[in-house]
């Protein structure tokens, strides 16, 4: 099992868990697993035209844009990590 470590604006998602546990061998297989046990995820993530412009997939300490993106390989040891700009003014 892998850990997902889920922004405080998805939380209403996941029942308020900050963490939640997925299944994935790549890093967009484990997003939809986590799809898949919180519906409603994917909307939050990704648009038509992929992922959202705001948001930051991490695997560890690195970001999947700069590694093999959704098809990046995970092994069950790592912890993924979304991460959702805030705008205010």
């Amino acid at each position: 099992m892998l850990t997902v470590r889920i922004p405080t604006s998805m939380r209403v998602l996941t029942e308020g868990r900050d963490e939640v546990e997925v299944e994935g061998a790549t890093v967009g297989a484990a997003l939809a697993d986590l799809d898949r046990r919180h519906p409603g995820v994917h909307g939050r993530v990704f648009d038509d035209a992929g992922m959202r412009r705001f948001v930051a997939i991490f695997v560890d300490q690195d970001d999947v844009r700069y590694l093999d993106g959704l098809y990046t390989p995970l092994h069950g040891r790592e912890q993924i990590t979304i991460l959702q700009a805030v705008a205010g003014g």
